[in-house]
């Protein structure tokens, strides 16, 4: 067998596989002479069918399996020993009326090569990397719903402006019979409030379901109807009441705090407050850094220029999908594509070039670390070593879960190497600016 390179331009090359008989007919043989000793075919005993016949019947179909099997395995082989960095998988040109009966077999194939390119960590544009901070109101705000989550319920005789009233909301033409319970503090639409004011059990409401709520999301749930018809939803419902409650906020006493935070985490309601802040800010923390990732593979993308063998990649879409495309689907999906392609590049590049590896035992601690976080929402704060150790060796025998977890710690490699070395400009926000500043 003999591999030869030809060189099409610095993206393309095309592969040239030469195969003789010498190189398959043994194991050809071998396979046709084990067809002959259990072929089962009319007028002959078993085992005595005539090589003739067998290489007859079955010849062919032996001879283009193995030589295919030879032309994977070498192929493959070869691209690994001449270290040439492919873009998807060689394509086989096409080659009208081949002979299989040749004494050489001659083959080509088409290869998209990666481009060679640099990346500079060093941008030239300065990165804005957010820092979110709590502030007095936020944290007060926070306080304010722990006491009235924690508080207790007192049953009133008519609705006010701070109740929660359960009751039955009904529309029969839009098909609407659901049972809630509704905040009066939620309530956006002022009619809406007025007519609930003074309202007891039994007393019957019209309202507008337009508006109706602060927060949209919150008719389809209080209506019992999907998000979608809610959305469009403009008429009238009845609402009757069947129960009233005013909920008494909860004292700020070393009771709640060691219900929230465990036996003496938590003194006082300064401390409280010191926690709730420094909590918001580490779940900030992780909305900073998704945002300085995506910003961060953007600019990348958009300032890191190198060509691509695209009408390879086109091709290779082309013939490889599930489904055969045309011309035009195909340079379709390769646009769809091709954002996400240029980012693997560099992202490879990156990582090479700075020598980030994931380590089992990096993996192994990454996973008891998200295993406490699961365990902590459910109450066991203090889990013991070997308890982790024995979750993590499960988790770790799943390889999607290995796949998934090792791409999540390559991102904070990723992410602390971009911190070190990238252009950062550092800006303090609240959350609220935050989410103005970055979705509008």
């Amino acid at each position: 067998m003999n591999i030869t390179k030809e060189q099409i331009d610095d993206l393309n090359a095309v592969v040239k596989v030469a195969i003789t008989k010498e190189d398959y007919q043994d194991k050809v043989d071998t396979i046709l002479k084990d067809y002959k000793k259990q072929a089962n075919i009319p007028g002959f005993r078993k085992g005595q069918v005539p090589m003739g016949l067998i290489k007859k019947q079955y010849g062919k179909a032996v001879l283009v399996d193995e030589v295919n099997k030879l032309l994977q395995d070498n192929l493959n082989k070869y691209l690994t020993e001449e270290k040439l960095d492919v873009l998807g998988n060689p394509l086989p040109k096409q080659q009208d009326n081949f002979d299989w009966d040749q004494d050489e077999l001659a083959f080509e194939f088409e290869l998209g090569l990666a481009p060679d390119f640099e990346v500079s960590l060093k941008t030239k544009k300065a990165i804005t990397q957010y820092k979110i901070v709590a502030d007095d109101k936020m944290v007060n705000e926070q306080v304010e719903r722990i006491q009235k989550q924690y508080g207790k319920l007192v049953s009133k005789d008519e609705v006010s402006k701070n109740d929660e009233v359960s009751g039955t909301f009904f529309n029969e033409a839009e098909e609407i019979d659901s049972k809630t319970m509704i905040e009066t503090d939620k309530l956006k639409s002022k009619k809406a409030l007025d007519a609930l004011k003074g309202k007891k059990v039994g007393d019957v409401v019209t309202l507008k379901t337009k508006g109706l709520f602060k927060e949209d999301h919150m008719l389809s749930s209080a209506l019992g109807i999907d998000k979608q018809k809610a959305e469009a939803l403009d008429t009238e419902v009845t609402f009757t009441i069947s129960e009233i409650n005013e909920r008494e906020a909860a004292e700020l006493n070393q009771e709640l705090f060691d219900k929230l935070f465990g036996p003496d985490s938590v003194k006082s309601e300064k401390e409280l407050k010191e926690r709730i802040k420094e909590d918001s800010e580490k779940q900030f923390e992780q909305q900073a850094d998704q945002k300085l990732l995506n910003d961060v593979t953007e600019y990348f993308i958009e300032n890191t220029k190198f060509e691509l063998p695209t009408g390879f990649l086109t091709k290779w879409i082309q013939m490889t999908g599930e489904e055969p495309l045309s011309e035009e689907q195909a340079a379709e999906e390769y646009a769809k594509s091709e954002k996400g392609l240029r980012y693997q590049l560099i992202e490879g590049k990156i990582i090479r070039d700075n020598e980030l590896q994931v380590q089992f035992e990096e993996l192994k601690e990454f996973s008891k670390g998200f295993i406490r976080s699961q365990m902590a929402q459910f109450g066991q704060l203090d889990p013991k070593e070997e308890e982790l150790d024995s979750i993590a060796a499960r988790v770790l025998g799943n390889q999607d879960e290995v796949k998934r977890l090792s791409e999540q710690l390559m991102s904070q490699k990723l992410l602390n190497l971009y911190k070190e070395k990238a252009n950062l400009k550092t800006k303090e926000v609240t959350y609220e600016n935050f989410v103005k500043e970055v979705y509008g």
